[in-house]
C-alpha cells in the first residue's frame, strides 16, 4: 500500500504472477477543514485516516489475492511491472525484468465496503488488545513497586521503560511468524521504493534496490517517540488509582500521537540537521525488526503501487486546477 498527498493506493501480487494495482482519491475533508489542519490536531486526524486506509488496504488485497486463484498462468511476454514514467530503465540489471515477467492488471472495483458492524469488531478488539498489553500491563507491573518509585517521575520513567520493552518483545515475537515475516518483507519494498523515488523522481525498482530498507518517517521509528514522550509527559498525572492511570492513558494518547507527529513527521522527519538524525536514529535502528531485505517481485509490486499513486495525485491535481480555471 502507497499514500499520496491525494490519493492511495494498493498492487497485490496474485497467484499466478500477475499483479493487480488500484488508487482511490483520499476523502477531502481533512485538505478543506482548515481546524483538522491545525498543528498536534493533524497529527491524530493522520493516525485515524492511515487505520481506516489500512483496514480497507487488507480487505483489497484479499479479495485480489482470491480473485487471482481462479485465473491461468501469466504469459512471458507480459510487460513487467512499475516500469519508471519517463520510460528509462533502472541502474543495474535490466535483464532482471526479463526474469521475473508480471502483467500489470487494472482492478476496476470500489474499495470493499465494510459495514458499520465489521468495522466496529476489528477496531475494538485491535483497541482492546492495545490497551491491555500497552496500557494496563506496564502499570500494573510498574504499580507492585510503587513503594520503591515513591517520586511520581520514576514511576513513570519505569512505566515506560516497561512499555517500551514489552513493544520490542512484541516485535521480536511477531518476526519469528513467516507470514508476517512476509509482512516485513514487504515493508522494506515500500521503504526501498519511497527511497528511489526520492532519489531520482520515479518509482523503478531496478534502481531500488541499493537502498536501505529503513526510512526516518517511518510509523515504527514514529511509535517509539511516542512511547518516550508519554514517559514525560504523564508524569505530569502523578500515581493515581491504576483505574484513573488507564484512563489518563486513553485520553492523553491522542494528544501525545499529535506532537510526535509534528516532532517525528514535520519536523524531524524532514530535516536532514544532526539533531534530527540524533532523534530519529532509535526509531531507525528499531527498523531493524519491523522490515527485511525484500525480493525483487515484492519491489515490484511496491513499484506498481507507488505508480499507481503517482499517476492519481497527478490526475488530481490537474482535476483541481481545472475546477480553478473555470470558476
Amino acid at each position: 500500500m502507497m499514500r499520496g498527498r491525494h490519493s492511495w493506493g494498493v498492487a497485490v501480487r496474485r497467484s499466478n504472477g500477475d499483479i493487480a494495482r488500484v488508487a482511490y482519491s483520499l476523502p477531502p475533508a481533512g485538505f478543506k477543514n482548515k481546524v483538522l489542519r491545525l498543528p498536534v490536531i493533524r497529527g491524530i486526524v493522520a493516525l485515524y485516516e492511515s487505520m481506516a486506509l489500512g483496514i480497507k488496504a487488507l480487505g483489497l488485497s484479499a479479495n485480489i489475492s482470491l480473485e487471482g486463484l481462479e485465473d491461468g498462468p501469466t504469459s512471458t511476454s507480459a510487460a513487467p511491472a512499475a516500469q519508471p514514467a519517463t520510460g528509462e530503465t533502472g541502474v543495474a540489471g535490466s535483464d532482471q525484468l526479463v526474469h521475473h515477467p508480471a502483467k500489470v492488471v487494472e482492478v476496476d472495483e470500489e474499495p470493499p465496503a465494510f459495514g458499520w458492524k465489521q468495522l466496529t469488531v476489528t477496531v475494538t478488539v485491535a483497541v482492546v488488545m492495545a490497551v491491555a498489553l500497552f496500557i494496563v500491563v506496564p502499570l500494573v507491573v510498574a504499580k507492585q513497586f510503587q513503594h520503591t518509585l515513591s517520586n511520581p517521575i520514576l514511576f513513570n520513567l519505569a512505566e515506560g521503560v516497561i512499555r517500551i520493552i514489552i513493544f520490542i518483545l512484541y516485535l521480536v515475537a511477531m518476526s519469528f511468524i513467516r507470514d508476517l515475516r512476509r509482512v516485513f518483507e514487504y515493508h522494506g519494498a515500500e521503504h526501498k521504493l519511497i527511497h528511489a523515488y526520492e532519489a531520482c523522481g520515479r518509482p523503478d525498482p531496478e534502481y531500488a534496490q541499493k537502498f536501505s530498507t529503513r526510512h526516518p518517517r517511518c510509523g515504527t521509528g514514529f511509535l517509539l517517540l511516542v512511547f518516550v514522550l508519554a514517559v514525560f509527559l504523564f508524569a505530569l498525572v502523578g500515581k493515581p488509582s491504576v483505574p484513573w492511570l488507564v484512563l489518563s492513558r486513553i485520553v492523553g494518547i491522542p494528544i501525545i500521537v499529535g506532537i510526535g507527529y509534528e516532532l517525528g513527521i514535520k519536523w524531524a522527519g524532514r530535516s536532514t540537521r544532526l539533531w534530527a538524525r540524533i532523534l530519529l536514529w532509535p526509531g531507525i535502528q528499531l527498523q531493524r525488526l519491523t522490515t527485511r531485505e525484500p525480493t525483487f517481485e515484492q519491489l515490484q509490486v511496491a513499484a506498481a503501487a507507488l505508480e499507481e499513486v503517482i499517476a492519481m495525485d497527478q490526475a488530481e491535481v490537474a482535476a483541481q486546477q481545472e475546477e480553478l480555471a473555470l470558476t
